[in-house]
């Protein structure tokens, strides 16, 4: 393991099966590679059967027990193991194949899609036989999280990265567009297509992954001690910009998130049914999608930290109009203004860690941002639920808007570095 941060081996060297670049089409650039092609197209059928399972299981679940804490606990489910395995899927995919790691997890989530779909059909009276599917969930994206945003890092050129990481953006907010739609509508079909659909997209990105030919990389081959285990935690405490840029989004999206509570909205506050929860779902997606589009054109080129920080805010002042919204139409433009600001971030905040990362460390690295987004989207959900549990819907999404406002000011003063980013190359 290279002690040098800028060493980039594997995204500096072009991939061998990249065609020269087409100085008339940049907006395309990474779909040139039939590397990340079959990628992108692997991660979107798993991203789009997550969100219809999700929808799905969220909907069951609030039917069977009509608590609000139970939403909180899926969240929680599918989080735990994240934290509890961060040190070993890291070096997972720093050691092994973050191919074969991807392919056996996405295989894994629909292996237990189907059992979700086998006990729906048998009867389900509890919510506690999903809870344990999610576990295993849980574990399966705790690998895969690593090992699939490591390995995107391996299939494309430096100059290529941010275009493929706003179309790997583009990958999730197209499927969670769809998706929670599709979820809606298919679950009040019938569960069982819901679940039936979710469990053969898992196995078809499980068949994709294993056509992506194999990328050469620098793996880490130091004997394994407690040091190459938490290098990831020393990189990113050792480099601020890293870390501002994770810790900013974990405290935003852990108090700012309302997913978790959007059957509680659909249901008790707007008065509708799954398919609006499905729209209700869907509508950051709707915002999120046009602006990676925007930015797979026209990359953010200047003021990069400042943008960052400005649409962290608006996030929290959008998800706060959302709280008090009693109106679908309100809601809606609301969430899809959330989705764009999101967007901004998550593609400043993406690119700018893999740029800054070694390869030999990335997975682990990585692995440490998994449990980060992790912390702030499933354990957000459980804060959510706890929250609604206690003062009620509307007041924990308040809340939890106001507070991300707060967040992004804070972490501004506190991470300088970070706010006066200019560029988004890695470092100068």
């Amino acid at each position: 393991m290279t002690d040098e941060p800028t060493s980039l081996p594997s995204a500096t060297d072009p991939a061998p099966d990249v065609p020269p670049k087409d100085p008339h089409d940049d907006r395309f650039a990474a779909f040139r590679n039939r590397r990340f092609l079959l990628y992108w197209l692997a991660r979107f059928a798993a991203t789009f059967a997550t969100q219809i399972v999700i929808v799905s299981v969220g909907w069951q679940v609030y039917a069977i027990t009509g608590d609000p804490w139970d939403l909180g606990l899926i969240g929680l489910c599918q989080f735990a193991p994240a934290f509890l395995l961060v040190l070993v899927t890291g070096a997972a995919a720093d050691r092994y194949s973050r191919r074969l790691i991807m392919g056996l997890a996405v295989a894994a989530e629909g292996i237990g899609t189907l059992v979700l779909l086998l006990w729906t059909f048998e009867g389900l009276g509890s919510p506690l036989p999903v809870f344990g599917i999610l576990v295993i969930f849980g574990i399966a994206r705790a690998f895969f999280g690593p090992a699939s945003q490591s390995l995107v890092v391996n299939i494309v050129s430096r100059e290529e990265l941010p275009n493929a990481i706003a179309w790997n953006s583009s990958s999730w907010q197209i499927a969670a567009i769809v998706g929670p739609v599709a979820g809606g509508l298919l679950y009040g079909v019938s569960p069982l297509v819901a679940y039936g659909i979710g469990g053969a997209l898992f196995l078809t990105s499980a068949v994709l992954v294993i056509f992506i030919k194999a990328p050469a990389r620098r793996r880490s081959t130091e004997p394994t001690s407690f040091e190459t285990v938490v290098a990831g935690f020393r990189f990113i405490w050792s480099e601020k910009v890293v870390l501002g840029a994770i810790s900013l989004d974990l405290f935003a999206v852990l108090l700012g998130g309302a997913v978790a509570l959007m059957p509680v909205y659909a249901s008790d506050i707007l008065d509708a049914g799954p398919v609006a929860l499905g729209l209700l779902r869907a509508a950051p997606g709707i915002g999120a999608i046009p602006m990676a589009l925007f930015l797979a054109a026209h990359p953010i080129r200047n003021h990069a930290g400042a943008i960052m920080f400005a649409f962290v805010g608006l996030f929290g002042a959008f998800t706060v109009v959302f709280g008090l919204s009693t109106s679908i139409w309100v809601s809606v433009p609301a969430l899809i203004l959330v989705g764009a600001s999101d967007m901004i971030s998550v593609y400043v905040r993406e690119t700018l860690m893999q740029l800054w990362t070694p390869d030999d460390v990335r997975g682990r690295v990585n692995a440490v941002n998994m449990v980060f987004i992790g912390a702030s989207n499933e354990l957000g959900e459980f804060r959510a639920g706890a929250m609604a549990k206690l003062i009620g819907a509307v007041p924990a999404v308040v809340f939890g808007g106001v507070a991300t406002v707060g967040v992004a000011a804070l972490w501004a003063r506190m991470f300088p570095e970070l706010r006066k980013i200019r560029h988004l190359g890695g470092r100068e």
